[in-house]
């Protein structure tokens, strides 16, 4: 039995059964990572909203908080050798 994360009140969620563990909105195969690139792409808000109906532009604010959550942490170059 998995244990699911939920992120942004549901809106992201993590499932190791649901696309090998990576971030997915709302339970759904469609990764955050997806939109990210789809937005990183110069795809709109309304280009993503009419390839993928299932999805609200909440959900699309939700992956941007989400990555801006994550480059929120401290990162440390370690020297090896």
């Amino acid at each position: 039995m998995s244990k699911t994360l939920e992120f942004l009140q549901g809106r992201i969620t993590v499932d190791p059964d649901i696309c090998n563990g990576h971030p997915t909105i709302r339970g759904q195969r469609i990764t955050a990572q997806s939109i990210l690139e789809y937005l990183s792409a110069g795809d709109s808000e309304a280009d993503i909203l009419h390839e993928f109906p299932e999805l609200e532009a909440a959900d699309i604010r939700a992956c941007l908080q989400f990555a801006s959550h994550l480059m929120d942490h401290r990162y440390e170059l370690l020297r090896v050798a």
